[in-house]
């Protein structure tokens, strides 16, 4: 497998941690909420699935436990800024640190343990494609990512829920004029976007590399945060950008494997550098931001 096959059959399990929770944030988002504290939530989400499967529960379980942690702990964010209206900045990163601790707190024990990943699922046919055919072999978690997408894309374009939460996002005073409940979709909205950074967590922690160690989520909560902004606030966007970290976030080991002298922290470094490269070329277009940006974003609600 050269370089090229290696990056096209590891892209999609590599970008799911980041779409999961860049997903989820895009719901937060468009509701008229910021909330910062996605690697927290990833890193409880982490741990928790971690625990559940190292003590047999199983993946689906796994999944279950860090969704619920991880929904939790967002609504405790959306307590604070929802119901007591404090700074949704600094109430983010409180929440983020927050998660963090904890996640060190409960995985203290399990520090370098391993669990048994998912197997892989092929497509019959289009797995056996030259060169692409690795894109068409991945986990169920992967194909339920991609039907994620695509299901959450629907919802905020085409059904009436979705309309209400852009609704929402765009003007809430208005939105609450006609009657729409404005702080409990908020509430809704948060909980989805914290239970979508458990299982992007559970993701990195039981399936993409089954062990736990402390901090390896690594930055992800924060390229996903950065995900939405890249993406311009549409779902189509945010996918391709995932999938784009998660081909950057591989190079380094095909540069490794192809025998390149560069750096290894230069190589590790490569997805951070891109985000601030990319969020520096999306900010320098004020139009696509203004055209779909999220009018009332961060701005707290009083009825």
């Amino acid at each position: 497998m050269n370089a090229i096959e290696f990056i096209l059959a590891g892209m999609l399990a590599a970008a799911t941690p980041f779409l999961l929770a860049a997903l989820g944030e895009l719901v937060v988002e468009r509701a008229g909420v910021l909330n910062l504290g996605v690697e927290g939530l990833m890193a409880l989400g982490a741990v928790l699935a971690f625990i559940v499967v190292y003590h047999g529960g199983g993946h689906v379980m796994g999944f279950v436990a860090a969704g619920l942690g991880g929904a939790a702990l967002s609504l405790v964010f959306a307590l604070v800024v929802l119901g007591f209206r404090a700074n949704q900045v600094a109430a983010g990163l409180a929440i983020g640190i927050l998660g963090q601790g904890l996640s060190a707190l409960f995985g203290k024990s399990y520090e370098s343990l391993t669990v048994k990943g998912l197997p892989k699922l092929a497509l019959p046919w289009l797995s056996d494609i030259p060169v692409v055919g690795g894109l068409f072999v991945q986990d169920v978690v992967v194909w339920l990512s991609l039907a994620a997408t695509l299901a959450i894309w629907a919802t905020l374009a085409y059904t009436k829920t979705g309309l209400v939460v852009r609704a929402i996002g765009e003007n809430p005073k208005a939105a609450h004029a006609i009657g729409y409940p404005v702080v409990a979709v908020r509430f809704a909205a948060v909980a989805f976007g914290g239970m979508m950074a458990g299982f992007a967590g559970a993701y990195a922690a039981v399936v993409y590399t089954p062990l736990w160690a402390d901090g390896m989520i690594a930055g992800r909560g924060w390229i996903a945060i950065a995900l939405v902004v890249f993406g311009t606030w549409l779902t189509g966007r945010i996918f391709l950008g995932a999938c784009l970290f998660g081909a950057v976030s591989l190079m380094g080991l095909a540069a490794q494997a192809t025998g390149l002298d560069v750096p290894s922290q230069l190589l590790s470094s490569l997805p951070y550098l891109v985000t601030i490269v990319v969020l520096g070329i999306i900010s320098a277009d004020r139009r696509l931001l203004k055209l779909n940006g999220v009018a009332s974003l961060g701005e707290p609600f009083d009825r």
